[in-house]
């Protein structure tokens, strides 16, 4: 896979498995992401006014609440056309006619529950702690904030849904139809503009608030540590794990390719990677350490790295170590799952991916190593290579510099989660493998791995479903990918098994892995095409 390990990949490609099959033996990887538990209470504007009609009083709940249609606004409320905002601390909020104890559920009618239970309804729905999802409702949002659609519906995190709405950043907030935003909120279709971190603002029919301020709550924890839950989410179009926005919006990762015009050399690439070969999904289960883990958290000790790679030291990232004259010491746990578990072969891959989330929402630090070895006492960790990708940039990585990825290319950013399966949508490209790849790459790429055989395809080669490919024969997991592939494409990452897309481990695809091994079966090479985003580069 890497300068120093060809050879493995070579076996493996020869034995008909990916670079990233999972490897057998003992030890666990920890559970991937996770998300800060939420602060109490909600986002709310002091001395905040009623929109037109609005008086004060008429069914409001005692602490913090508010009221939909017609109503009126307590102190600290906010009053939207059609729908009522949740209050503070307590959680109350009321629908059409109705009024919400303390962490009740709302009447028909629907409203936005409060944030520190991180719950939330829409028409008809019921809310939960940590917001389950019910038919016709919406569930709870990121950490501090729930979210509410018009009959639409919401998934953790805050997914935008038809008629519905987005949750909240990491200070919470969402928007429905006609709702209100709160601080950290983003803009939907019918909804309303997300205020600033110094105040909310309303959507259609609703009152602005002039510089309100936020109450207590409505702010996200620490974002999460190593072993938590996924936590995917997506705030607009951008993805986000653990509270942390993976790469702006324009990111080449998050970018909608459906419009982008045909690469010249389309039909000869395809012809090169195998055209009739059905795809497969490269991930599975914790227990069967299979796919890549990933961990996040933030503020641990930074540990010294020890390159067991010619070219680690100089294809690597430097951070140096509070002391002593060691130039690389990264923040990674030294609990932080490695792709395989412990027992992982140790000339695998043994990939690390970790976010620190210090600075979310915008501004984490991604840290990939390849072939770490399992650590051992005080001594840091041992690795090939070392990349650093902040996450609030698009910075690319010098040209001719690998990472723990063979293009140069950040890994987990191309992963298929599950969280964000689940909820119905993945607003990223994908990430796949080859056999055999060209002497070359395009940017966002950085690094080649391959021959100087004319029409092999180069790293950093971006393909899409053909629009014309129909979906209509299946549903669930497979459908959310395959419909991602036809708006953000797959991009070449590393020489390994043919389309082979990767995806992270976690429990939770155990009762999915055979209908997806099933169903991107059915999808193969042919059914793609390239896309034109950029020269391939040549001579690193």
């Amino acid at each position: 896979m890497k300068k120093a390990i060809l050879g493995w990949s070579a076996v493996l490609v020869l034995l008909g498995c990916s670079n990233d099959l999972a490897r057998g033996g003992t030890g666990g990887v920890a559970a991937q992401g996770g998300v800060s538990s939420g602060s109490s209470g909600g986002d709310t504007s002091a001395g905040g006014s009623a929109a037109t009609g609005g008086e004060t009083a008429s069914g409001g709940s005692s602490v913090g609440g508010a009221i939909g249609s017609g109503g009126a606004i307590p102190t600290g409320g906010t009053k939207s056309s059609g729908g009522a905002v949740g209050g503070t601390n307590s959680g109350g909020a009321i629908g059409s006619g109705g009024a919400i104890p303390t962490g009740g559920i709302a009447s028909s009618g629907g409203a936005l529950g409060g944030a520190s239970n991180g719950g939330a309804i829409g028409s008809g729905g019921t809310s939960r702690t940590g917001g389950t999802t019910r038919a016709g409702g919406a569930s709870g949002g990121a950490s501090s904030g729930g979210a509410i659609g018009s009959g639409g519906t919401s998934r953790t995190g805050g997914t935008t849904r038809a008629g519905g709405a987005t949750g909240g950043t990491s200070s919470g907030g969402a928007i429905g139809s006609g709702g209100t935003s709160r601080t950290g909120g983003t803009t939907r279709t019918g909804g309303a503009t997300g205020g600033t971190s110094s105040g909310g603002a309303t959507g259609s029919g609703g009152t602005s608030r002039t510089g309100g301020t936020s109450s207590s709550g409505g702010a996200t924890g620490s974002g999460g540590t190593t072993g938590g839950t996924t936590g995917t989410a997506a705030t607009g179009s951008v993805p986000t794990i653990a509270g942390c926005n993976i790469f702006p919006a324009g990111n080449p990762w998050n970018t909608d390719i459906s419009g982008y015009p045909l690469n010249s050399n389309s039909a000869t690439y395809l012809a090169n990677m195998s055209p009739a070969t059905g795809f497969h999904p490269d991930w599975g289960t914790v227990t069967d350490q299979y796919g890549m883990p990933f961990s996040t958290g933030t503020g641990a000790t930074p540990q010294p790295l020890t390159w067991n790679a010619s070219w680690g030291s100089t294809e690597s990232d430097q951070l140096p170590c509070p002391t002593g004259s060691n130039k690389f010491c990264y923040p990674i746990p030294l609990t932080a799952a490695i792709e395989g578990g412990a027992g992982a072969s140790a000339d695998s891959d043994r990939h690390v991916l970790y976010i620190d989330t210090a600075g979310a929402p915008n501004n984490c630090t991604l840290y990939e190593l390849y072939n770490a070895q399992n650590p051992t006492g005080g001594s840091g960790w041992t690795a090939s290579n070392g990349a650093i990708f902040p996450l609030g940039t698009n910075a690319l990585r010098p040209d001719g510099w690998t990472s723990a990825d063979a293009a140069g290319l950040p890994v987990l950013p191309g992963l298929v989660r599950y969280d964000e399966v689940m909820a119905g949508e993945i607003r990223h490209a994908i990430r796949f493998t080859v056999s055999r790849s060209y002497q070359g790459y395009i940017h966002p790429a950085t690094h080649a791995a391959g021959n100087s055989t004319a029409g092999l395809p180069p790293m950093g080669l971006r393909l899409r479903l053909k629009a014309s490919f129909a979906t209509t024969s299946f549903s669930g997991p497979t459908l959310v990918i395959l419909t991602a592939m036809k708006k953000y494409g797959i991009i070449l990452a590393d020489n390994g098994s043919n389309w082979y897309i990767s995806g992270e481990t976690n429990e939770g695809w155990a009762s999915y892995m055979d209908g997806l091994v099933s169903g991107l079966g059915k999808v193969h090479g042919s059914d793609f095409e390239v896309v034109d985003t950029g020269s391939v580069l040549t001579g690193h």
